[in-house]
């Protein structure tokens, strides 16, 4: 007996999906991609309208074969790849191949979430294929390979052989290579601060004030000798609380998940890269094995631009809150969220617990310990959304002296709300700040007269910005209009791959090879590199997408000067423009020519001036161009100079007198200045293991062996917090 043919991209998905289907329906996985350009040429037909010239790789064959066999024995084609440009792409190709005839039944559909109910609703709901999606999708990987088969080789011939573009991915290398530049060129700006510690008379309750204005304007102080005279100034002076402001403040709720925000807390509170966020997400979206219950889609669909939430999925949300929290946690009313995403498609849903009920306790069972992580934070993040606002009570105090004003401010959580699950990560560290953290002020009078018991003159320095994270830079990315959500995972690990950045600390450097590029990019093919071009291109397959215009003219459009100007570069640059070759005072061991620094596939490397004549190579050690990068800093083990050194995974600091001294240190890992709690003698300092993984150990050792994975100045700070 013939049945209902049902396709799907992988054989978790199938399984899943079987489970809530009857016998009349067989559910088959494509196993991805059936169809491709092909890897060894461009496979673009730029004379007739760009046709792409797909092939069914070889690795897809098998399923192919066994694709079309199914069909032969099936009534009918269900369609159900994912909902987004790619999967109608998929959907599309997996038509093509089938070649079934045009009267045979044939169905698309779609579904937000792995459940019975959202499949049975979809089969009797389906449609046909959306050209207009299939064209977006085909437009972007058009322009992605003319740019990455054009390019690439331009790379090869001006830099060295084995570099590619990509026109997403290269704007995304500028992020980082420009931010690397601010952090070089940055010159940090001395400041002072002067805090004054306070009690009431006759108590003993402490509280501190930091002097922000002078003569009712805002104060500034440069140096040690502008806060030493400010300090001599109020040594006798009279305190007096001058005013008191209190207010109730509401820290309001985040909206639920999409796939940029979703991979940026993953990133700052799990440690996750975007690609193993979106990994295990899949998991959880096709389907876990929940023993008796079988396998069901825990979340809904993954890779979405959209903070809506389906009205059946409000009401589930705001039941199980109420039963687990009581009423007052509960928002008085349904939370609709506007999402910041121009092109959001408002018809998808944000990521949600695909049964609200279901909560992390009784999903770790049935998880590994990842998707145990990653599904909490989901099912947070979504509860929060519709839970009610946390309320503070903020007191804002000023405290005169003489012609100076004092400030202090206390902020105490009256009502936590979503607080009590959840709280949104940040990429700054906040921590030496103060904020997020509670603080009480003593109950204070205007014209109260408060002791001064101390008085802090407090050096600082500006610091420069932050390196990108993974997180940060998917939120550049995004509120700059590049990329959308199935990219941004695939970006990280591209720019990673092609060697243009490296990731420490989960932080991005530039590399010297990055920097290379985005250089010869950011000059001589500035619309590849250029944020505004590349967002506005993204909106032009949002609208082909939307069925506004066509896909050729756009692809034509960028084509066309596109190619005007590489070939006007491969003539006009020369590879010593790009990369000029440095001559040294080293000579060639071979036969007595000057040495030269060039650039390899690693880096700066000696060969000799006679190449091709004489091939002797060696790398770039202990040369005066080396010597010239002289660290401050000193040698922990004989106390001779650290040298700046390079290697394929990024610049260290090492002694200078290497070999006789091997002694090393990471640059970019964190400071303590901290003494050693066991010891009390040694300093504790952080180290790396092969692996990369940080620690923090005694510098004593091997004398002390004291060492933990946790910062100990962290966990100190906490505990003070906490007394």
């Amino acid at each position: 007996m013939k049945k209902n043919l049902v396709i799907v991209e992988s054989p978790a998905k199938a399984k899943t999906i079987e489970k809530f289907l009857g016998k009349d329906y067989k559910v088959v996985a494509s196993y991805g991609h059936v169809r491709d350009l092909p890897k060894a040429k461009l496979g673009v037909d730029i004379e007739h309208n760009f046709e792409p010239q797909y092939i069914i790789p070889r690795a897809s064959r098998k399923h192919v074969a066994n694709l079309q066999n199914e069909v032969r024995q099936a009534r009918s084609i269900y369609l159900a790849t994912d909902l987004d440009r790619e999967g109608e792409a998929i959907a599309w190709h997996i038509q093509q191949i089938l070649k079934v005839p045009k009267d045979f039944p044939k169905y698309r559909i779609t579904f937000h979430e792995i459940t019975k109910s959202a499949i049975e609703e979809a089969i009797h709901q389906p449609r046909q294929i959306n050209m207009n999606l299939v064209n977006a999708q085909q437009a972007r990987r058009v322009l992605d390979r003319l740019v990455g088969y054009k390019l690439s080789p331009f790379l090869w011939h001006k830099v060295r052989r084995g570099l590619s573009a990509g026109r997403v991915q290269s704007v995304a290398v500028r992020f980082i290579v420009e931010r690397e530049r601010e952090i070089e060129n940055f010159v940090p700006r001395e400041y002072w601060k002067i805090i004054a510690f306070f009690t009431q008379k006759d108590k003993r309750e402490e509280f501190k004030a930091e002097l922000v204005d002078f003569r009712d304007g805002k104060i500034e102080i440069k140096n040690q000798e502008e806060a030493s005279k400010i300090t001599s100034d109020l040594k006798d002076a009279e305190f007096k609380i001058r005013d008191i402001q209190k207010k109730e403040t509401k820290r309001q709720t985040p909206p639920p998940f999409i796939t940029s925000t979703l991979q940026q807390e993953a990133a700052r509170k799990l440690g996750f890269s975007a690609k193993k966020t979106m990994l295990i997400a899949q998991q959880l979206y096709e389907g876990i094995d929940l023993g008796p219950e079988g396998h069901r889609g825990l979340i809904t669909y993954m890779r979405t631009d959209s903070v809506n939430l389906a009205k059946e999925a409000l009401g589930a949300i705001r039941s199980v809150i109420l039963e687990k929290f009581g009423q007052p946690y509960l928002a008085p009313e349904e939370k609709i969220y506007q999402t910041k995403t121009k092109s959001a498609q408002e018809a998808h849903e944000a990521i949600r617990p695909t049964q609200p009920g279901f909560d992390p306790e009784k999903a770790k069972v049935y998880l590994s310990r990842d998707q145990a992580r990653l599904y909490s934070l989901i099912w947070k993040r979504t509860l929060a959304s519709q839970m009610a606002d946390a309320i503070f009570d903020s007191t804002a105090v000023e405290i005169s002296a003489k012609d100076y004003l004092f400030k202090s401010t206390g902020q105490v959580c009256k009502f936590d709300g979503f607080l009590k699950i959840y709280e949104e990560g940040s990429d700054e560290n906040n921590k030496e700040n103060g904020e997020g953290k509670e603080s009480k002020l003593p109950e204070l009078k205007i014209g109260e007269v408060v002791e001064k018991k101390s008085i802090e003159e407090q050096q600082h320095f500006t610091k420069p910005p932050l390196r990108y994270s993974e997180a940060s830079l998917v939120k550049i990315l995004e509120q700059n209009g590049i990329g959308r959500p199935s990219t941004y995972a695939p970006i990280m690990s591209t720019i990673i791959d092609r060697g243009y950045v490296i990731r420490e600390q989960r932080r991005f450097y530039a590399t010297e090879i990055g920097k290379i590029v985005n250089d010869l990019l950011v000059e001589h093919f500035p619309e590849i590199v250029d944020i505004n071009f590349t967002a506005k291109l993204e909106e032009e397959l949002d609208d082909i997408a939307e069925g506004k215009i066509e896909w050729v003219p756009v692809v034509k459009k960028f084509w066309d000067p596109f190619i005007k100007n590489l070939e006007l570069k491969e003539a006009e640059i020369k590879k010593e423009d790009i990369i000029p070759e440095e001559k040294t005072n080293e000579i060639c061991n071979l036969c007595g020519s000057p040495m030269m620094i060039k650039f390899g596939r690693f880096g700066k490397f000696l060969a000799c001036s006679r190449f091709p004549e004489c091939k002797s190579t060696r790398p770039l050690t202990e040369t005066e161009e080396e010597k010239k990068e002289l660290s401050e800093e000193k040698c922990e083990k004989c106390g001779a100079d650290l040298v700046l050194k390079k290697s394929r995974f990024g610049e260290f600091l090492a002694c200078s007198r290497y070999p006789e001294c091997k002694f090393t240190k990471s640059i970019g890992l964190p400071e303590i200045k901290m003494k050693c709690p066991k010891c009390g003698a040694g300093d504790v300092v952080a180290k790396k293991t092969k692996r990369g993984k940080i620690f923090f150990g005694c510098s004593r050792y091997p004398n002390c062996d004291w060492a933990s994975w946790m910062n100990p100045k962290e966990g100190a700070e906490e505990k003070d917090s906490q007394s």
